[in-house]
Order: structure tokens, then C-alpha cells, then sequence
């Protein structure tokens, strides 16, 4: 608790002594010498009286960060609906005679995010799947367990927009029509003396036949500075960076190179140790074959609406991107980058939200090449608020300020503690909030603040930010309706 009193004195305290003049909180804002040469886009309105509070370029497109997430996730709210549920199927094609499977057994994708997931679902989802296998009658298969991945355009398993330096990075993995234990390994490396190469001890899950290219170097440091690099498909994984000296074992993350496989190889396996014997080695395929499959069970993700509040509630980067991507499968299959942002934009013009001045690239904001306005925030959060049948599933799914997900810390112990529900967004050179406030007295309000390039640490715009809307409470009129 001493923590926290301790942050609600030092924001007091930043926000009492900015020479703010007296032309009122945005003024006092944009004046900062944090703020003054950033790039900003700003809007807060009345949800009651659709009245501007404040303004401030907030029809410029500027790159978002992950507030993007909020028009991914309230995109597959409305279209797909909170109890809607992602489906993995399991086949065969051939001939099953007398317990022998002639063919190969199936695992086909369709972009459920929670297989395995360390997040949301059940882990143990092999065994299922393995007596589900042994009721169809399978006693052996002369075959190999193949992962079908060809829902999703493979071409794109990484978004062409993001960067190299994301790349392969737990926070950045592939996206796949068969996404595996979030995509991602922990890399457990042995910290050394100083200027030596770092060793990798080994991977968790093992990942066969991954190769790694280590330049990481123990340094005199107390930070991980270390990085993964490497493409989809691929198994050479390139270790750069540096770490702290004679740290003995940690953990790096990075990307699966092929979840989908790696699916595969683990099915193989619990298949075998249950007395399934299976013929050949474990593989995937990138195009859907011609060849006629029966369905042997289908398996079902949990909730939208759960995996939707992991996304926002945490910022899941790979939740968000496999959400994104299934929406483009309502175009055509397999499902492209395009595919979704075309049918983003169709759905929201249809409801009077003209995403025309935007420039969406992907569904988690890692693209540094999104740029949407202010404006386009508060309309789609003004309509989940006050026209969506799924208001409170959606509003279920943020987090609030001062007391869960990432939010936290943000306005902790401030007149605002508990009365805020937002996404925020951090990137290098980027912070950003989006969501509600409803204030006693005053009313309820939607808001979105964009800075970049402001003058400072993430953590230093963010005070600006939380300084901003709690010197804007004052200015704010009774609700005398």
C-alpha cells in the first residue's frame, strides 16, 4: 500500500507542478515540455449528449500501438458473437479396416488461438483428442498425423508490414491456421562470464531440428537484452543481444517455427504411448489436398468472449493476430491480410463508421505503419457502448484503470482509480489509452489520446496522459439530465 500512495503522491506532484497557464487541461497538455513537439491525436466526448469535451486533431491517422486491438476485437464481438467458438477438426482420409487406418490422420486448423495455450483452454486437450481417436475404431495408422494449415494464406504466416526486429520474438510469432502453445518457446540460456557467448541449454517444448545462430554475449548488465530472429518455416533461429554476466540459467522467448507441426509431432506422440502405433513420421501441408476426409471429431475453442479479455486485458499480440486473420476467412479461404482489413472496413461503413482515413495493417498495432484517428476510436467505441445487443460482453472484456490487466498502474490511487475501462497501447515512440470514463455526477464519456514522439519514457507520457484526464474532471460540467 506504501507503493501506492507513494505513486498517487508523485503523479499529485508532476501534475501540480507543470506550468500548466489557465487555459485548461488540453491546453495544460499540449503545453507540456513532454507533449509540446509530439505528434498527437486527441478526442473525448459526452456519450449522453455526443458533446466534444476536448479536441485535438482527432480526425489525423496516427500510428496507434495496440489500441488497434480494440477494432479487432470489437469487429469479431459483433460479427462472430461472445459464445462463438473456433473449430479444430480431426480426419482421416483412406480406409480404416479392422482397427488399421489406411491414410493418413488430419489435423485441420482454423485459427483457434488456445490449443495448448499457457493463457485460456485446456492444456491436457491431447488425451481428448487421442481416446476420441481410439472411439473411431483406430488401432494403428499406416500413415503419419499431418497438420493441415491451409486455411490462413501461408505466404503470410508473418504480416508483411511488421519489422525484422520483431520478428521471431515471443511477442511477435507467426500466425498460423494452427496455432500451438502461443506459438511460442522459451529458450533457456546459460549466463557465462563476462564477453563470453552466452550457451543454450535446451528449448521448452523441444523443438526438433531447431538450429540456433547464438551471438549473444554476457556483459556487464543488469538488463536482458537479448533477441530472436528468424522466419516462419525455417528452423535456424538467430540469438543477438546481450545479457547480464554469471546469471546462471534464464529463459529467453521466441517464436515456434512451425506450431502446426509441432502439433502434429506431439499427437504422434501421445498416439504412440497409448499403443497407436503410427507408421510414418509427423508433417503438415500448406494446400488443403483433393483427397475425400471423414470427420472424426471436432474439437471447440472456449468462449470468444473469454479469448477476446485475454486479448485486451493483456495486449495478447497473438491472440489479437489470430482473431484478425479469421475475420478475413468471412472473404474467401485461405484467409489474407487483406481479406480482413477489406471486410474490417465493409463492416464498420455499414454502421456508419467509415474507416476510409485509416490505414490498418494488421489486428495487434505492432505494424508501425498503422495509422487511425482519434476519431475513429471514439465512434467505434461510442457504438459498442451505446447500439452493440453485446455492450456488456464487450465492456466485460476491458480492464480497469488502477486494477487489472494493463491497466494496473494506470491512474492508480487518482481521482480516476476505478472509474476507467481502456486498452492502452506501447511501442517504441508510441503511447496511447482508448476507452470509457464514467464520472459521478458528470456523466459518461469516451475518449482516445495518441502521443508520439513525445519527450520521454513511455512511462513519463503515460503521467501526461493520466495528468490530462484527471485536471480534465474539474472542467467537466454536472449532469443535469
Amino acid at each position: 500500500m506504501r507503493v501506492c500512495k507513494r505513486f498517487f503522491l508523485f503523479v499529485f506532484i508532476a501534475c501540480s507542478n507543470h506550468v500548466w497557464g489557465t487555459d485548461g487541461a488540453l491546453d495544460k497538455f499540449l503545453s507540456s515540455p513532454i507533449t509540446k513537439n509530439a505528434t498527437i491525436s486527441l478526442l473525448v466526448k459526452n456519450m449522453e449528449t455526443d458533446s466534444v469535451v476536448a479536441d485535438f486533431r482527432s480526425n489525423s491517422a496516427t500510428p496507434p500501438a495496440s489500441i488497434t486491438k480494440l477494432i479487432t476485437t470489437a469487429t469479431a464481438m459483433e460479427m462472430l458473437g461472445p459464445d462463438f467458438r473456433f473449430e479444430t477438426y480431426l480426419e482421416m482420409d483412406g480406409t480404416l479396416e479392422n482397427g488399421t487406418l489406411h491414410g493418413n490422420l488430419y489435423i485441420r486448423g482454423t485459427g483457434d488461438p488456445t490449443l495448448g495455450s499457457y493463457k485460456v483452454g485446456n492444456r491436457n486437450f491431447l488425451s481428448v483428442w487421442t481416446r476420441e481417436i481410439r472411439d473411431a475404431g483406430i488401432r494403428q495408422i499406416k500413415g503419419g498425423v499431418i497438420a493441415d494449415i491451409s486455411f490462413f494464406n501461408t505466404d503470410e504466416a508473418i504480416n508483411p508490414q511488421w519489422i525484422w526486429e520483431d520478428i521471431g520474438n515471443y511477442y511477435a510469432p507467426g500466425i498460423s491456421a494452427l496455432s500451438y502453445m502461443d506459438n511460442s518457446m522459451n529458450i533457456q540460456l546459460m549466463s557465462g562470464a563476462v564477453g563470453s557467448v552466452a550457451t543454450v541449454v535446451k528449448t521448452l517444448p523441444t523443438v526438433p531440428d531447431v538450429v540456433f545462430e547464438n551471438h549473444i554475449v554476457c556483459k556487464a548488465i543488469d538488463y536482458d537484452g537479448a533477441y530472436v530472429h528468424g522466419l516462419p518455416f525455417s528452423n535456424r533461429r538467430y540469438l543477438i543481444g546481450s545479457v547480464p554476466a554469471n546469471k546462471g540459467v534464464f529463459g529467453l522467448r521466441g517464436d515456434i517455427p512451425n506450431p502446426g507441426l509441432l502439433l502434429a509431432q506431439h499427437l504422434t506422440a501421445q498416439l504412440e504411448s497409448a499403443g497407436i502405433n503410427v507408421s510414418e513420421p509427423a508433417g503438415y501441408q500448406k494446400e488443403r489436398s483433393q483427397q475425400e476426409r471423414k470427420v472424426i471429431y471436432v474439437h471447440k475453442s472456449p468462449l470468444l468472449s473469454e479469448i477476446i479479455a485475454e486479448t485486451n486485458f493483456q495486449s495478447n499480440n497473438h491472440y489479437a493476430e489470430q482473431l484478425f486473420r479469421y475475420l478475413g476467412s468471412r472473404v474467401s479461404v485461405p484467409a489474407t491480410v487483406k481479406n480482413s482489413v477489406d471486410i474490417i472496413k465493409q463492416f464498420w461503413k455499414a454502421r456508419m463508421i467509415d474507416l476510409s482515413s485509416a490505414f490498418l495493417c494488421d489486428g495487434s498495432g505492432l505494424a508501425p505503419q498503422n495509422a487511425i484517428p482519434a476519431d475513429v476510436f471514439v465512434r467505434l467505441l461510442a457504438y459498442m457502448s451505446q447500439v452493440s445487443i453485446y455492450k456488456e460482453d464487450f465492456l466485460a472484456t476491458l480492464p480497469v484503470a488502477g486494477e487489472s490487466g494493463t491497466l494496473s498502474g494506470f491512474l492508480k490511487d487518482t481521482s480516476l482509480h476505478g472509474k476507467v475501462q481502456a486498452k492502452s497501447g506501447t511501442t517504441s515512440r508510441i503511447k496511447s489509452y482508448a476507452g470509457y470514463m464514467s464520472i459521478p455526477g458528470k456523466g459518461n464519456f469516451v475518449f482516445c489520446v495518441i502521443v508520439n514522439n513525445g519527450a520521454g519514457k513511455a512511462r513519463v507520457v503515460q503521467r501526461e496522459i493520466e495528468c490530462f484526464l484527471v485536471n480534465l474532471v474539474p472542467e467537466l460540467p454536472e449532469n443535469n439530465m
